[in-house]
């Protein structure tokens, strides 16, 4: 019955002019607006107390500080009434259909209820539990790669030390190949001067040899026959001299 006003009235604003056309144009685009992106508070995991099964409990606590305990049950019996009274709504074959379909519906959750939301609960803990373990994993994979990256941050961090010591052993092996080269220098340096000292050392030799030798050979060629005989007998004369003495001493 809702539905038709429903039609009814949509199909009267499109007659009516440019009101009604405005008024179904401002109602679509209600309807075709982009979804709000603020935060959604999360729903109950439970729903409010209800009495006699349909009825929220917020209303007879909201009609309690002006009507009293009996009002909420007053209002809806006066509304019942006066709705049968003024024939807005006439009890026909339908009211005991539906009398009766809720009465079944009542009974099956009454009846049923509590198993079902148990085998439902028991499938929402099982997709939590699985969905939990997921975001373990991934939290744990996650952490792993954050420690993993510290690490690699440590050893970039340690690889500045690395390579200054490294460019100190560099310096080191340069300054010791200097040195050996320095050291390699000096001997062969060493060795051509005491190779020209030994030089000058053999001509200073082979010349003192060669005077010697010629001043030998000028003093053996300047003695004559005559001078030879008469050191010899000068030699002979001082070695009797000497035996002489020798016996007079002894």
């Amino acid at each position: 019955m809702l539905s038709r006003i429903v039609i009814v009235s949509a199909s009267a604003l499109k007659g009516s002019g440019p009101l009604g056309a405005g008024l179904v144009q401002a109602s679509r685009s209600l309807h075709t607006t982009s979804q709000s992106l603020a935060p959604v508070p999360p729903l109950p995991e439970k729903g409010g107390k209800v009495r006699h099964g349909i009825f929220p409990e917020e209303i007879f606590q909201l009609l309690y500080p002006k009507t009293g305990v009996t009002g909420p049950y007053m209002l809806g019996t006066g509304l019942l009434l006066y709705m049968l009274s003024k024939e807005i709504y006439i009890i026909n074959h339908e009211t005991f259909a539906a009398l009766s379909m809720g009465a079944i519906i009542f009974y099956g959750a009454k009846k049923f209820g509590p198993g079902v939301a148990a085998f439902a609960d028991k499938l929402n803990e099982d997709k939590v539990a699985k969905a939990q373990e997921v975001k373990d994993v991934a939290m744990a994979s996650l952490a792993q790669a954050v420690e993993d990256e510290k690490k690699e941050q440590w050893r970039a961090e340690g690889r500045s030390m690395i390579f200054d010591a490294k460019r100190n052993n560099v310096a080191m092996l340069l300054e010791t190949n200097y040195r050996e080269r320095l050291h390699m220098v000096t001997n062969e340096v060493k060795r051509r001067l005491d190779y020209q000292i030994a030089l000058q050392d053999l001509h200073r030799r082979m010349e003192q040899e060669h005077m010697v030798k010629w001043v030998e050979k000028s003093v053996v060629g300047s003695i004559t026959p005559q001078q030879e005989k008469e050191s010899i007998a000068k030699c002979i004369t001082d070695l009797k001299a000497l035996a002489k003495t020798s016996q007079a001493t002894a």
